[in-house]
């Protein structure tokens, strides 16, 4: 988690470093000596600027998906320790150790060390947790972190005690987000932003919680990694880290891509602050023109029943003036004012016999 918050942060602030030091670069190369270099803020180094900011960061992007996907090949598995497929039985689990135990016993490797034991141990532990049904469920969804959760025996147990793990995640990542959309760094694809969270938390908890592998990994991925590459196939934990560090990336691609893909105007408005006044100015102006009409075309389809009597309809015209000046001149602050303290007079000079008949 904090990895991925801090490459998140890192990403926030560095594009524009790299961004500047590439389109120097560029410059130095495709512009003879002598000649005119564009200036910051005219419209060719503005577009110049543009292409390379998207070009650096969806370049991090694709290696950031890369990083994850060698990492995890990196930390290997169970299945890939053992050498067997994952979907192998109890009895191939069984026979395959004992073809490496027979290799890497400590008894039988004529130097021993404290490598070659505990390689030894971890191959032991491989097949002791893919032979309990329970532990390699768990392990299948969870990853070796399971190995430490001691007072767990059951499916349901493992579930339970990964949920604890999995929800503080998503809840710091809300929060975290929550934060920086406050702040105002988080403006562009906020709604996205928020569907991808939700789309990778409802993911990782359909994941844990079915005895199978997910569909699309066991029907379409694995299938063409095995039969075409010489990629190991995922299990589902696999999958759920590779999709963590994917959603991050997309946050990032929120972030700088997404506001570079707006009009060309749209971007100048965001880098001069003058300029998005003006122009939400001039579409508040273009709001009250458009109520005005509105507001003259209700009047004219009010009047329309009159439009053939013109005695008629000055004397609509003339009762609304009238009720607008009865209106407004009630409606005054002072003349209301004036009125009650009117009234209040009235009833405080009235004959006590008066008082008394009202």
């Amino acid at each position: 988690m904090s990895a991925n918050l801090l490459s998140l942060a890192g990403w926030t602030f560095l594009p524009n470093l790299v961004t500047g030091w590439v389109q120097s670069v560029y410059y130095g190369i495709t512009i003879r000596a002598g000649e005119p270099k564009p200036q910051p803020g005219t419209p060719r180094y503005i577009l110049h600027r543009r292409r390379i900011h998207i070009i650096v960061v969806s370049a991090y992007l694709l290696y950031t998906i890369y990083e994850a996907d060698w990492e995890i090949r990196r930390a290997s598995d169970y299945y890939q320790d053992l050498g067997i497929p994952h979907n192998a039985s109890d009895r191939d689990i069984k026979s395959r150790f004992r073809r490496l135990a027979a290799i890497h016993h400590p008894d039988k490797v004529s130097s021993s060390s404290p490598t070659s034991e505990n390689y030894f141990v971890h191959l032991k532990l491989a097949q002791d947790t893919l032979l309990n049904p329970a532990k390699r469920f768990a392990y299948e969804r969870f990853g070796p972190d399971m190995i430490n959760w001691q007072r767990c025996s059951s499916m349901h147990d493992f579930v339970l005690q990964g949920l604890q793990a999995i929800l503080p995640y998503y809840g710091a990542a809300a929060i975290f987000m929550y934060i920086l959309g406050l702040l105002g760094y988080l403006e562009w694809g906020k709604y996205w932003r928020w569907l991808t969270l939700v789309g990778l938390c409802i993911f990782e908890l359909h994941t844990i919680s079915r005895p199978h592998f997910p569909l699309f990994a066991a029907n379409i991925l694995n299938p063409i990694l095995t039969t075409f590459t010489n990629h190991p196939p995922y299990l589902p934990y696999q999958l759920i880290l590779l999709a963590r560090k994917m959603s991050i990336t997309l946050y990032i691609a929120f972030s700088q891509i997404g506001p570079l893909l707006q009009p060309p105007d749209r971007i100048a408005a965001n880098a001069n602050p003058e300029l998005a006044l003006k122009q939400q100015l001039d579409r508040l102006e273009a709001t009250a023109k458009q109520a005005d009409a509105e507001a003259t075309r209700q009047v004219q389809m009010e009047l329309s029943p009159f439009g053939g009597d013109p005695q008629a309809l000055k004397q609509v015209e003339k009762e609304t003036k009238d009720w607008l000046v009865h209106n407004t001149i009630r409606n005054d602050p002072e003349v209301r004012d004036a009125m009650g303290t009117l009234l209040q007079r009235r009833r405080t000079d009235a004959p006590a016999g008066a008082r008394g008949n009202r």
